[in-house]
């Protein structure tokens, strides 16, 4: 099934407007057009009004990449990294929902289905992935209205691990990764971690996530290297953390420790914990104070020039 076949209207609950879906630009993330197109992966779930499908079994990786109307653009744009313990993806509630109500606040919005889910698909893959999509954004800014110096990145839980190190590994170089927009930055200028694993150190971490990514058995240097609270520097980009205290998931300790390690280094950060909401809410919360949390995220990035506010 392709992306682009399903045309729906969302309601945003609870959050004061409605979209139109738009359909979105698809980008073959290796440059494997005809292939990707016939084989994104399988989908699982609901796809009707408010749909909530599980993506999994991505080879071929398309990029899905939401405009703002003409003229509304504000410059900048966002890679979004839905979750799914690295075993697939809420494609919808943190993929293709997100880029919609990013692209009816200005901001260009890159929806990416990254492999993950088999023993081939471990590190260096979705990161290698992650890094391509914010090469493809920059290296085609002019022609999405984006400025190259506003594109930020936004995961949900296993996703916000990915963002989270995606934004604090600029510059790396993975081995075994032929990359033919090698020469183009990957540096993210901006992140947003929703719920997200951060450190791999099995006493805070989502154990799926990081078996999936790493094996049984990682080696401690791996460990440490992906854990993006210990790679947090003097680069690491202004960030936004929503986490929740009662995420029977994701321990929200994985938001304090990027959040003590960013004030330690002096990055700009910001966080909001909830009382409750527990996990995998993406844009759909519906009880407790967590369902303010798109709102702080309008204001955030409307504070910082990225967006507008509707």
């Amino acid at each position: 099934m392709k992306i682009s076949s399903l045309l729906l209207v969302f309601a945003v609950v609870g959050f004061g407007a409605s979209l139109k879906a738009e359909g979105p630009v698809e980008v073959a993330l290796w440059g494997d057009t005809q292939l990707a197109a016939a084989e994104i992966g399988k989908y699982e779930g609901r796809s009707g009004q408010r749909p909530d499908r599980w993506l999994t079994g991505v080879e071929h990786p398309v990029v899905s990449i939401y405009q703002p109307q003409a003229g509304n653009g504000t410059g900048a744009a966002v890679v979004v990294f839905p979750g799914g313990g690295y075993a697939g993806q809420a494609i919808d509630k943190e993929g293709h929902f997100v880029a919609q109500w990013l692209a009816a606040r200005g901001v260009v919005a890159a929806v990416v289905p990254y492999r993950c889910g088999r023993t081939e698909f471990r590190h260096p893959v979705p990161l290698s992935d992650a890094k391509r999509a914010v090469r493809l954004v920059r290296s085609r800014a002019a022609e999405w209205g984006v400025d190259p110096a506003q594109i930020g990145v936004m995961g949900f839980s296993a996703g916000g691990h990915l963002a989270a190190t995606t934004a604090t590994t600029a510059g790396w170089k993975l081995d075994g990764v032929e990359d033919s927009l090698g020469e183009v930055s990957d540096a993210a200028n901006f992140a947003v971690l929703v719920y997200p694993v951060i450190s791999l150190r099995p006493e805070v971490s989502h154990g799926g996530s990081a078996k999936n990514l790493l094996g049984d058995t990682p080696p401690a240097e791996l460990v440490e290297r992906l854990s993006a609270d210990e790679q947090v520097s003097v680069s690491t980009p202004p960030t936004l953390l929503i986490h929740s205290a009662d995420d029977p998931a994701v321990p929200y300790a994985n938001a304090t420790r990027f959040f003590d390690a960013c004030r330690r280094m002096k990055v700009p950060v910001e966080m909001h914990l909830y009382e409750t909401g527990r996990h995998g809410y993406g844009m759909w919360p519906t009880e407790g104070s967590v369902a303010s949390w798109p709102k702080v995220l309008e204001q955030w990035l409307a504070a910082k020039g990225y967006a507008s506010s509707l």
